[in-house]
């Protein structure tokens, strides 16, 4: 089962994933994308690292997610990437000429990764249009991004106030 959970900012969505990794009943790898740039984001980093049970296996990946989820997936592994937004951030700023390259990559590879992989991404399209050019090129590519991975993935999942909507 591939699945890929959106939602707003606090909307619930790492929780709701969380929870479906639970019940998987498969060992689960959590790879997180993020990486601490500042005190607020090393706090939200910390926040997400204690909500997580203590035997789930960490694997702290910002760039090369394709290659870490052809190395670890599994029948019996159930894998969750939080977060997809923020690992196109990091391809965004650090690595922009790979970024289509990866994204591509990772929308080909996906359905032929054994066991389940859960991806949370942050939906960003229902507000206005960003003033900067890299805020605007950042909607457009989570966007696309979405859009491949969820005609790929078994399921999708919209995350709004803690409420599960099933999109497909």
């Amino acid at each position: 089962m591939k699945e890929l959970i959106l939602g707003g900012a606090r909307s619930g969505k790492s929780r709701t994933a969380e929870q479906h990794a639970i019940d998987s009943g498969k060992q689960v790898i959590y790879i997180a994308t993020a990486t601490a740039g500042d005190d607020e984001m090393a706090q939200r980093i910390e926040h997400h690292q204690q909500q997580r049970p203590d035997h789930w296996r960490l694997i702290e990946e910002p760039f090369a997610l394709t290659q870490t989820l052809q190395q670890q997936a599994a029948e019996d592994h159930c894998i969750l990437v939080d977060c997809l937004t923020l690992w196109l951030t990091n391809m965004l700023i650090n690595k922009e000429s790979e970024l289509a390259l990866s994204v591509f990559e990772l929308v080909e590879v996906l359905p032929m990764l054994p066991g389940d992989i859960i991806f949370v991404s942050n939906e960003v399209g229902n507000g206005i249009v960003p003033a900067d050019p890299l805020s605007r090129r950042f909607c457009d590519e989570a966007g696309r991004l979405h859009q491949n991975l969820a005609q790929v993935c078994d399921r999708v999942t919209l995350v709004i106030a803690g409420l599960e909507q099933s999109l497909k």
